[in-house]
């Protein structure tokens, strides 16, 4: 018999390309080193898990091409193995200081067997390939893996150079095929972000269906029967299905959410900041400046600077107790749903990935229970990804839906603004002249060849939102203006030497190997 509703969990893992080969140590790189401890290795320790215990259940997850690229890096895997090492050994200096401490002493033997776990998973489980774990979890039907555009370019600022979108979405689906050994179904939109037309360069790469935010099919016309609680099919026939706001807010929200309760552990306050430093010198960065190194004591405790140290099992009770209230809430949506729609609502709860271990550190175990108790304490809602529910459910209304984004107020106000509005004029000149590259090279050499194809990686790279995101969020800003000044300065020498007939070949082999994403790349995409 078929449930009332169903509930699609969608996680989405992103990271910029961030690579610098020519530094031993480079401090943006700990993005991906973080991450991979906090996220992905628990991810896919839990998912497995639960498999193994045959536990009955389906998550979506993007994996974008950006981030593949690093996880499928020799350097960059070597790099990680490397921190992870460092990690173990400052765990090990951690249960012998606090070793007279025992509320403390508890939390440095977690960290210990936590990490020496995780360095069995990622070297001997796994062979240092992450991107191994998740089309693992894919192929045994647990998971459905989504695509995404090629460096999270921004789609609805890129309309005005189709072939700059198609690119971006192209490269896309070559990058999951090469990684995943098939076709992706679904792609999520970068900042969800939607603009009417983009689902015909969609369908022509064989996508089935993307995500968009709540007011993107709230405001489609025609308005929608069942709001944001079914899909919609474009004219393109590809379909789109809406956030849900409610179970959104009960994750993501600080001061409403789940992972703002007191017993959890603290974010912002590590040892890397809080010890003397000659003892953690040799843990933080080479320049003397501290930073995050992953080892926090504390629990947030509440609104005050004085923190308890953090209990790892009342934080297990707790997330427990969350998980189990989160399932609540979902039958008693679905069962009202049922009653007003009629029909099985499909409820989508999409998540940037690093949300579940980075940033909210029992996320992981979260995400566990929920989708153990969902399958074994309720009957009201299945587990689906949204592929799931279009191939259970394949009739539905099409209209035409509203250009739309998440974050800040919904319409792009993030990506484009007063901070950041200087870059576009760039990119687009650059997106320009990439098509005319394309069109005016129908018979290159080798090394011409090289050249085109190098500056589609370096317009991919410079198009990546992340940019944008970062100058208006004002964290590392310089670092996010250099880059974008880097790839669009060495497009634009190689534009320039292609069209003069000149090709450096020594600087050009130096970028191939810094900028080395997409090592496939057809520069001819942009014909």
């Amino acid at each position: 018999m078929e449930p009332k509703g169903y509930v699609s969990l969608v996680l989405h893992a992103h990271l910029p390309f961030v690579r610098h080969p020519e530094y031993e140590e480079f401090l943006e790189e700990d993005w991906l080193y973080e991450a991979i401890t906090e996220t992905y290795l628990p991810l896919i320790d839990r998912f497995t898990k639960a498999a193994d215990d045959g536990v009955p259940f389906r998550v979506a997850m993007v994996v974008t091409p950006s981030l593949a690229g690093m996880l499928s890096d020799e350097l960059l895997k070597a790099r990680y193995s490397r921190e992870l090492t460092k990690l173990i050994e400052l765990a090990e200096r951690e249960v012998v200081r606090t070793e007279n401490d025992d509320a403390a002493n508890a939390v440095a033997h977690h960290y210990l067997d936590r990490f020496l776990h995780f360095r069995w998973l990622y070297e001997e489980r796994l062979g240092r390939n992450v991107l191994a774990g998740f089309k693992e979890l894919q192929d045994r039907g647990v998971l459905e893996i989504l695509t995404c555009a090629a460096t999270h370019g921004f789609l609805p600022l890129m309309q005005a150079n189709p072939q700059a979108v198609r690119a971006q979405i192209r490269v896309g689906v070559d990058e999951y095929r090469r990684h995943f050994g098939r076709s992706p179904q679904g792609i999520w939109l970068p900042e969800c972000g939607y603009y009417p037309g983009v689902e015909q360069i969609l369908a022509e790469h064989g996508i089935r269906y993307f995500l968009v935010d709540t007011h993107g099919v709230l405001f489609a016309t025609p308005r929608p029967t069942y709001g944001p609680y079914a899909p919609l099919f474009t004219r393109s026939g590809v379909a789109a299905f809406a956030r849900d706001a409610e179970s959104s807010k009960q994750v993501w929200s600080s001061e409403e959410g789940y992972p703002g309760d007191t017993t959890y552990r603290e974010f912002y306050r590590d040892i890397g900041y809080d010890l003397d430093f000659d003892y953690i010198k040799h843990y933080v960065q080479p320049t003397g400046l501290r930073k995050n190194t992953g080892i926090k004591y504390h629990r947030i405790t509440g609104k005050t600077p004085h923190k308890e140290i953090y209990d790892r099992a009342r934080a297990m009770e707790r997330v427990a107790e969350h998980a189990g209230n989160f399932m609540f809430n979902r039958q008693k949506q679905v069962e009202w749903l049922h009653g007003q729609m009629g029909r099985p609502p499909i409820i989508v709860a999409p998540y940037d990935a690093e949300l579940y271990g980075h940033w909210w550190y029992e996320g992981p175990e979260f995400l566990d229970f929920f989708v153990r108790k969902s399958a074994y304490d309720q009957s009201t809602y299945k587990l689906v990804t949204p592929g799931d529910y279009l191939a259970l459910h394949p009739t539905q209304q099409q209209a035409d839906l509203s250009m739309s984004t998440w974050g800040d107020r919904g319409y792009a106000d993030v990506w484009l603004n007063g901070g950041n509005d200087w870059m576009y004029r760039h990119l687009h000149a650059a997106e320009v002249r990439m098509v005319e590259l394309a069109n005016r090279f129908t018979n290159p050499t080798d090394l011409q060849r090289r050249a085109l194809n190098q500056a589609a990686r370096e317009l991919l790279l410079a198009e990546s939102s992340d940019w944008a995101f970062i100058i208006t969020t004002g964290t590392m800003v310089d670092y996010a203006i250099r880059r974008f000044k880097t790839h669009t300065l060495r497009f634009t020498k190689l534009y320039e030497q292609l069209t003069s007939g000149w090709i450096d070949e020594d600087w050009m082999a130096t970028i191939e190997y810094k900028d080395n994403i997409f090592p496939f790349v057809d520069f001819a995409i942009y014909r």
